[in-house]
């Protein structure tokens, strides 16, 4: 797909930061030159791609409902049917193959901890396999909102640290738009008669919800490897713990790093921090690994899971949270 000047400034310009008002494409076209109908244009040519994945929220994790990270080691020439079994499971919004012994890594959501151990208890049934279970325990750094095009910010706007308490209403709102707004003149009004709200509720609703750090980012979402982000690493550390705050704060700190965080050690999984690398070639992806090591020589070990295959890719699943 090709992208001229206009495409590459609202891809890069608008991933977060998107105008929560009456007529948020018009706002967008006033700032970038174009009409508001040309805007929803190139966001459906986006969206039809599949490089679009929506127009919305990313949710902190385990501010609305719970979730949790987790892996399968499938045997070889099983992997597709193991996977199509995880992703049977209504709750698992990622699913991807890496090159590791566990193959297989996914989150599940679910409105509460209980309902993510009942998801994996039935994946684990269905698969006849122990699942690796790594629940969140620090975010260090989240956003998957990086320029692709190098003509936008690559971090994102101050929010709040400590995330709100979320109302019923505002789980009510959040699972209204977990598909992404729809791309018409008004779409904050269309929700609005969803849910029943005005809006004028929506939209201070959602402001607010967004200054807290509830919601982390709203804008477009992409599918970066339709970008030509194929060689995306997870690169899993062994810290030790009195180490880990530190190294985790300066790893977060560089461009190149769009996920940072602290996940439980378990037996056989000696990793405490994890760190996402996105890039368009392996060498370069590795480059990036080997500056964050030379930050941390008290590393004790670490392992680099490059993604092959995305089995699933979506926003969480809200409107039962």
């Amino acid at each position: 797909m090709l992208f001229d000047a206009s495409d590459r400034a609202l891809i890069d310009g608008w991933q977060r930061d998107f105008p929560i008002a009456p007529a948020p494409f018009a706002e967008i076209g006033a700032a970038l030159g174009l009409a508001e109908a040309d805007v929803l244009t190139r966001l459906s040519r986006l969206q039809a791609s599949g490089a679009l994945s929506r127009v919305g929220a990313v949710v902190r994790p385990n501010t609305v409902g719970a979730s949790t990270l987790a892996a399968l080691a499938a045997p070889e020439g099983m992997l597709e049917e193991v996977a199509a079994a995880v992703i049977a499971e209504p709750g698992v919004n990622h699913a991807y193959e890496r090159e590791h012994r566990y193959n297989l890594w996914f989150v599940v959501t679910a409105p509460d901890a209980d309902g993510v151990a009942t998801a994996i208890a039935r994946i684990e049934a269905r698969t006849g396999m122990r699942a690796l279970v790594l629940p969140l325990l620090r975010d260090f750094h989240i956003d998957l909102g990086f320029s692709i095009f190098g003509t936008g910010p690559l971090r994102p706007s101050p929010r709040g640290t400590t995330p709100a308490v979320v109302e019923r209403n505002d789980r009510q709102l959040l699972g209204a738009i977990e598909n992404g707004l729809d791309l018409v003149d008004r779409p904050f009004q269309q929700v609005a008669r969803r849910i029943g709200w005005s809006e004028r509720d929506v939209l201070v609703r959602l402001s607010a919800l967004i200054e807290s750090g509830v919601v982390s980012r709203f804008g477009i979402v992409l599918r970066h490897r339709h970008f030509g982000y194929a060689a995306n690493a997870m690169v899993v550390w062994d810290i030790p713990d009195d180490a880990l705050d530190r190294i985790a704060r300066s790893f977060a700190a560089h461009d190149f790093v769009t996920l940072c965080y602290e996940r439980p050690r378990r037996a056989g999984w000696p990793y405490n921090l994890f760190t996402m690398i996105h890039g368009r070639e392996r060498e370069a992806a590795l480059a990036h690994v080997e500056q964050l090591a030379a930050l941390a020589p008290e590393v004790c070990s670490r392992d680099v899971l490059f993604s092959q295959r995305c089995f699933r890719q979506r926003g969480a699943r809200l409107s039962a949270a």
